[in-house]
This record gives C-alpha cells, sequence and structure tokens, in this order.
C-alpha cells in the first residue's frame, strides 16, 4: 500500500506519472474537442508536468464528423511541429501518436471495408478503438467486432462502464470474444455520474480492462479533474490491475 491519506487530488495522486493516456480529444479544431491550437499545447504542457509519458491523440470519426485519415494526419503533423519547436515554451519530451476513435456506423463499416484506419499500436498489439452510443447498442455489434478481429486488429472497445444498455454479463461475453476495454480515468472519480463510476469500480476489481486514458476534451474539464479526489483503494487497485501501468501497458 501507498503510504498517502486515504484520499488525495488526482494531481497529488501520480497516477498519471509515466502514463500512456490512449484516448483523447486534444488534437485542435477536429471534432468535439480542444478547439485551438493554443489549448492543446497548454494541455499538453499541463500533462507534461503531470508526468504523462505518452498520449494517443484520438479524434471522433463517425458519420457526424466524418474526418479524413489523411485530414487527421496532416493536423496531426502541425501540432507535432509546434509542440517541438526548441524556442517552444511547451516542448517536453511528451510522445505523441495519432490514431483515432470510431463509431460503429455506416462510414466505419466503409472505412473498415478499406482499411482507411488510424490504429493504435501499443507492444505487439494493433488495437482498433470504437464506441457505441452510450444509450444503444448496434444491432449488429458483435458482427462488427468480429469482422475487426478478421482483418488481424484487435477491438478496443472505448469507456465500456459509460454504456448503459451493458451489464455485468454483457461485459463477460464481450471478454470470452477476445474485446479489449479500455478504461476512462475520469469514471473512477465519478466525473460521469455514480453509475458509471461504480461499473468503473466493478470491472477494474473483475480485472476487466486492458487499457486507460483521459478522454480529454478540453483543458477546463482537465484542470477540474486533476482537483477531483480518488480514494487510496481506487488508486491501488490501478497498480494492482495495471501491472505495467508506468511502461505504457
Amino acid at each position: 500500500m501507498w503510504p498517502f491519506s486515504k484520499s488525495q487530488s488526482i494531481a497529488e495522486s501520480g497516477i498519471l506519472c509515466e502514463m500512456t493516456d490512449c484516448h483523447s480529444h486534444i488534437l485542435p479544431g477536429v471534432d468535439d474537442g480542444v478547439k485551438t491550437m493554443d489549448e492543446s499545447l497548454q494541455i499538453l504542457a499541463e500533462i507534461k508536468r503531470q508526468g504523462v509519458r505518452k498520449v494517443w491523440l484520438t479524434p471522433h470519426i463517425m458519420e457526424d464528423i466524418p474526418n479524413t485519415t489523411a485530414g487527421l494526419k496532416e493536423r496531426f503533423q502541425e501540432l507535432k511541429e509546434k509542440f517541438r519547436k526548441p524556442e517552444d515554451a511547451y516542448c517536453g519530451t511528451v510522445e505523441l501518436n495519432l490514431a483515432a476513435e470510431y463509431m460503429m456506423d455506416n462510414l466505419f463499416e466503409e472505412r473498415l471495408e478499406t482499411d482507411d484506419l488510424l490504429l493504435l499500436c501499443e507492444g505487439y498489439r494493433q488495437y482498433l478503438l470504437v464506441e457505441t452510443s452510450c444509450f444503444n447498442p448496434p444491432m449488429n455489434l458483435l458482427s462488427v467486432l468480429k469482422r475487426i478481429q478478421a482483418k488481424g486488429y484487435r477491438p478496443l472497445l472505448a469507456h465500456p462502464e459509460r454504456y448503459l444498455y451493458m451489464n455485468m454479463p454483457d461485459y463477460r461475453a464481450l471478454k470470452h470474444e477476445g474485446i479489449a476495454f479500455q478504461l476512462n480515468l475520469p469514471a473512477i472519480t465519478g466525473m460521469y455520474g455514480l453509475h458509471a463510476q461504480k461499473k468503473a469500480a466493478s470491472l477494474l476489481k473483475a480485472g476487466m480492462y486492458d487499457l486507460t486514458g483521459t478522454d480529454m476534451h478540453a483543458s477546463k474539464h482537465f484542470k477540474e479533474w486533476l482537483g477531483t479526489r480518488i480514494d487510496s483503494r481506487d488508486r491501488d487497485m490501478l497498480w494492482v490491475h495495471f501491472p505495467a501501468y508506468h511502461d505504457g501497458l
């Protein structure tokens, strides 16, 4: 057990130190996340102060936000150039990577068919970060996940704790099929409400999560979350169930 009081703020707890953030919306001006380059750089500066080692930028791709692979790569290159300028006050050693968060809709079916995808590569695995509506699953959810696997990618289900239509038997069934789960860390501190917080704790205790992320969308929300409290037991569970937490999993 770590020698600290029963609860600390996220910033004080050190849970972000050496972390790999596998889900974020800080690529500016491309979705419902960060809007400006300056705000992105401010967030990256705070990320550096918190000791985060690696960040995957995962902008939305869906019918309502039909980002193209080429367009996202171009914007990503602009951000990297700004972040790495020697004279830039935000310059740091945080490793930036580009993937995407795909809503499993008709546009995704087209991108999957043509392999027009931005993958999240950690270790020897190629993950494809996907999501559904928080309220209703696609009618063919398992079929789509199976097609992803048939392409040689491992489906990584974003923030499963937020899906109101899922319960523990559903989660177990998906894990049995080899689906990876990504925890939104703010869920542990109640940022999405009590229901998601309880589900996240249950999934974490059951060892069902594979990767973690902040899913940050704005500097304001990130700063607010850094000030929220995390119980020592929750921090300990993160360490127990993510033994390679500081090594990018």
